[in-house]
């Protein structure tokens, strides 16, 4: 189609009042858009100066989504869609237009060139950067630099080989441009088109010496040809004609770039070679150059540039930020330090001390636009960029590192601010540098809480000057000093009724009219609600802070909110009882508000993906708070199942691991699985198979609940047939080469759960999973999962022993299996302790099995196998009798430490804040009793493993030791030592002859250990029939 036929279309396509029209242009552009050349034509109307302005922009847009979607497809084994030759053309014109369009295309039209460099260079396009190294000469120089700053961005993250093209770019590339940048330096009335080419030329820069510094510019001649331009770009004042009156458009003026860039270069450099003890022995030498030569100098530009702000002049809030964190990188070094310190009072008091107060930007943000003052307060990226946050960091540092100096005056300082505050009429008083009072006093928290003579000041201080604000006239203030009480609650209150007097003030904060003080007095009654020794200070209003919470809810998407809820669910327990559907309720809500938020501003890293997360672990919370309440959970389940069905898909990616979370415990904690609850099964299976299988361990946890608490349903249901589902996808993971080992673990443990709650039920299930099994065993390499696939042998033959013997012997593996079996069994680690199978639930599988071998009459078992595994069998239950011995020592001399712990905790209570730790693992202990949630806990633990198999290493003993089986399992209630014990009788009673080759067979060893093992197994009946007993009364003691 020729160009302006295609223009037309394009036009109708976008702008055509007409649907029909616009839909029948956009079919014919669906139909051109894979035609030879269409590609180039896009290109050719999209810089036509002639052409309409309009369709070219359509025309730009329609190339970059093409070119992103086709030039290098994430799936390399796709067809391509755009012929080679046009590929050519493409990057033949692509480079010679795009510094000629509008800027408004040339973004387009740069998104084009980055997505083809990525793909491309250097393998189809080698002759790139001669384009770049021509032009820079010539008169292209702009699109030179726009080029190769794509290129050279393309490594700014990578390492190692994938650094190399790096060093070509510089060694061709930065001759030129440092004698470019020394002529745009040298110009003495440059226009604010050479602010962009240097701008251009710091990012090429930044870009290349990111990582790591090219080995060219160790050279000390060319290193110092760039150090003394980028110096003296730090040193020359910015012009002030033509800059922008508008904040934000001043910010982003070309020549404040160019400081802004020429900062985080210098500061790179700084924290790359400013400390000579992070040097490697080949660096140390530069670093001592640049120390020498460059880092002083540095420091004395950026601090005439922070003299800026103190004279009332401009400054960009990012630059100060990058110099105030140069400044607090110089604290630590003494001969920065000298250097600094001369001048450090005016610093300190002058400039950075009025950053941190309130200012007219605040108030009008505060005024205008309070949600908007309350993200930026609490988001992290913003405090990149924050004066302030610098201010506070710098401050910190300067306690941490240099405080015998510099916490007293620091101290003296605010002391005066208060007092002038104090002493001065309503009308006169200075409430933004009380603010900034406040704002230091809570950030020297932990140093003022750990040093004398202020630690001992610190009540006296928050009553004086705290308190008193929290019923102030001015906004501000009122949040201030909620967020400093905050970060004093944990401190030890000699008058208890200070505390309260607190803690009620904060929750009068959640009422506040202004809403940056209600979010404040949030996020300090998280620390009060930790620190309270008493509950009933909070019990009796409880009600209406959980009102409070809803309605703030409803208002702001704030993480720290969810975080406080959170807080208060785990310290009342149980007794959120009545409170949970309303909290789920209200958390859901919140959740939807919080995606739609986050969806509408293109899934960008906002405070609504984060608080869409902070809701879904608070309704964790709360369900583990009411676990022992089944009811709770069918009445909470049409409001969570919704969120679960759509989060459950590949649009919760960012949430999968807090939506499982919620399926565990709706599964695990209900009265039974509701078939509403049964639809998330598919949706498991199809992410799994897709895209889940980094998730897989946390997958496993409710899918072991499905399958063990479901069972009924699971093995009836036809439609979906989940028995099949299960079997395709456990099938496609574990014949998957490609998945590493350590992926598929959870793989043979799913089917460990099929065989075990389904025995008896599942025999044609049998040999399709020991085919996977084998098949994945003959490739495994990792001990783990060899252990694992083992166990699924061993928990077949537990399920049917005659049945998985004639499958093994059937597809000639039963020989090969069980050498490699007794091998693993048998093979230890140079400290003697067993080298696989190494928790007691791992040895309770193989005891089992063997033991069902045991039970095999003569004709499926020889007795020469017999004996073989009869010993094996001994052998192991004697290794298993020792983990459990060594296991419940060890949990007695835990609980012994706790107790212990607990005991010197409440003796240490009037000592401070260690007391007020000892009070808050007391209660934790409480809410930890409940069995059944630390088995749901150990669920999901037991379902990982350490992946250290150093075998000369047993390091790691606790690790691969620790018995983390609590999860409930059908084989809980068989005992090995017993069910051995009554299988030999039974083999005694129906074959003498065959027991009695058996008996006289063993050693004395081997008899001695079977002797053992019965006299244990008569204990365990005794202690398992008194068990029951005890059982039985307490819960005849229990009905009314």
């Amino acid at each position: 189609m020729d160009l302006p036929n295609l223009a037309v279309i394009l036009r109708a396509a976008a702008l055509s009042p007409n649907p029909d029209e616009r839909k029948a242009a956009e079919q014919s552009l669906n139909q051109l858009q894979y035609t030879q050349q269409h590609l180039v034509r896009l290109l050719q109307i999209a810089v036509d100066g002639n052409c309409d302005m309009a369709v070219r922009q359509i025309a730009s847009i329609n190339f970059k989504n093409f070119i992103a979607k086709n030039w290098a497809p994430e799936d390399s084994g796709e067809q391509q869609k755009i012929l080679p030759s046009d590929k050519d053309l493409v990057r033949d014109n692509i480079l010679v237009y795009v510094t000629q369009v509008p800027p408004l295309l040339r973004s387009q039209l740069g998104e084009c060139l980055k997505t083809i460099i990525y793909a491309d260079y250097p393998e189809q396009w080698p002759h790139l950067l001669d384009w770049v190294k021509h032009n820079l000469q010539n008169q292209q120089i702009y699109g030179a630099l726009y080029v190769l700053r794509i290129l050279s961005r393309k490594y700014e993250f990578k390492s190692d080989e994938e650094r190399t093209p790096v060093y070509r770019i510089v060694e061709e590339t930065f001759p030129h441009l440092l004698t470019i940048f020394n002529g745009l330096v040298q110009l003495a009335n440059p226009s604010l088109e050479i602010a962009e080419f240097m701008k251009l030329i710091c990012k090429i820069f930044w870009s290349c010496i990111y990582l790591e510094l090219p080995r060219q510019l160790f050279d000390p001649n060319v290193f110092n040809a760039w150090m003394v331009l980028f110096i003296s770009v730090l040193e020359r004042p910015v012009p002030d004609e033509g800059q922008p009156l508008d904040p934000e458009l001043r910010k982003s003026w070309g020549w404040w770039k160019v400081k802004k860039w020429t900062v985080h270069i210098l500061n790179r450099l700084y924290s790359r070679f400013g400390d000579l003890k992070l040097q490697s022995p080949e660096n140390k030498v530069f670093a001592q150059m640049f120390q020498k030569n460059y880092a002083g100098r540095i420091l004395e530009c950026h601090l005439n540039l922070l003299n800026t702000i103190r004279v009332g002049g401009y400054l960009p809030d990012r630059v100060t930020n990058l110099i105030l964190q140069y400044l607090s990188n110089s604290i630590s070094k003494n001969s920065m330090y000298n250097l600094l310190q001369p001048r450090l009072d005016v610093l300190l008091f002058e400039i950075v001390f009025p950053l941190m107060c309130f200012n007219d930007s605040d108030q009008k943000l505060w005024d205008e636009d309070p949600h908007e003052y309350v993200r930026k307060g609490y988001d992290i990226i913003e405090d990149l960029y924050s004066p302030r946050t610098a201010s506070m960091d710098f401050v910190n540092e300067l306690v941490r590192k240099r405080g015998k100096d510099n916490l007293p005056k620091l101290v003296q300082f605010i002391v005066g601010i208060f007092r002038s505050y104090d002493e001065a009429p309503a009308e006169y008083k200075p409430y933004r540098q009380k603010d900034g009072a406040l704002l230091a006093v809570g950030a020297l928290c932990d140093k003022l809480k750990q040093i004398e003579p202020y630690k001992s000041e610190l009540e006296r201080m928050l009553v004086q000057h705290i308190f008193p604000e929290f019923s102030s006239p001015v906004g501000h203030l009122r949040a201030k000093a909620a967020w400093v009480a905050g970060q004093y609650a944990h401190i030890s209150f000699s008058d208890q009724n200070n505390f309260r007097k607190a803690l009620h003030s904060v929750i009068m904060g959640l009422r506040d009219p202004d809403l940056p003080v209600r979010v404040d007095s949030v996020f300090a009654l998280r620390s009060f609600v930790e620190a309270c020794k008493d509950l009933n200070e909070i019990r009796p209003i409880l009600p209406q802070l959980l009102d409070e919470f809803f309605k703030l809810m409803n208002e702001v998407e704030n993480e720290d909110l969810v975080f406080t809820l959170e807080t208060i669910v785990d310290k009342f327990g149980e007794e959120m009882a009545p409170y949970a559907f309303g909290l789920c309720s209200s958390l859901a809500n919140a959740f939807w508000k919080c995606l739609n938020t986050s969806e509408a501003n293109d899934e960008s890293d906002d405070s609504g993906a984060l608080a869409a997360v902070g809701c879904l672990r608070a309704i964790s919370t709360i369900l583990e708070s009411v676990s022992s309440l089944p009811q709770l959970f069918v009445e909470v389940e049409p409001t969570l199942l919704p969120i679960m069905r759509r989060m459950l898909t590949s649009d919760g990616q960012e949430v999968f691991e807090e939506v499982l979370e919620i399926a565990s415990y709706m599964t695990f904690y209900s009265p039974s699985i509701s078939l509403e609850m049964w639809t998330l099964w598919p949706l498991m299976v199809e992410a799994l198979v897709d895209w889940a299988i980094d998730f897989f361990p946390n997958l496993l946890v409710p899918m072991d609940n499905f399958i063990s608490r479901g069972t009924a349903h699971f093995l009836t249901c036809k439609e979906p047939d989940y028995q099949q589902s299960l079997y395709k996808v456990l099938s496609t993971l574990m014949t998957d080469k490609n998945i590493e080992d350590s992926d598929i673990e959870p793989a043979p443990k799913l089917i460990e759960v099929v065989f075990q709650n389904c025995k008896g039920q599942v025999d044609h299930w049998v040999e399709p999973y020991l085919r996977i099994t084998i098949d994945r065993l003959q490739r495994a390499e990792k001990p783990y999962l060899k252990c694992l696939l083992v166990q699924v042998i061993a928990n077949a033959l537990y399920y049917n022993p005659a049945l998985t013997l004639g499958i093994l012997h059937n597809m000639g593996v039963a020989s090969k299996i069980f050498d490699l079996w007794f091998q693993m069994l048998q093979q230890k680690k140079k400290s003697g302790l067993p080298a696989n199978f190494k928790r007691e639930h791992d040895k309770k599988v193989c005891c089992l099995a063997l033991i069902s071998l045991l039970a095999l009459p003569a004709g499926q078992l020889p007795d020469e196998a017999l004996q073989r595994v009869f010993k094996a069998t001994l052998d192991l239950l004697v290794a298993y009798k020792d983990q459990l011995v060594e296991a419940a020592k060890d949990a007695a001399a835990d609980y012994e430490d706790d107790m212990n712990g607990f005991q010197t905790d409440d003796e240490d209570d009037g000592d401070g804040s260690d007391g007020e730790m000892g009070m808050d693992d007391v209660e934790d202990g409480d809410e930890a009793d409940n069995i059944k949630l630390q088995k749901l806990a150990a669920q999901t633990k037991a379902f990982r493993h350490n992946d250290d198999e150093d075998d000369e290493d047993d390091s790691d003993y606790d690790d691969d030791y620790s018995d983390d089986e609590e999860f409930q399992s059908p084989i809980d209630e068989v005992d090995p030592f017993i069910l051995f014990v009554d299988t030999i009788r039974v083999i005694q009673a129906s074959d003498a002859e065959r027991f009695q080759k058996l008996n006289q067979s063993l050693d004395f060893h081997y008899q001695a250990l079977a002797n053992g093992i019965a006299q244990h197994a008569e204990q365990r009946r005794v202690e398992i029939e008194k068990e029951k007993q005890q059982k039985s009364a307490a819960a005849a003691a229990t009905v009314p």
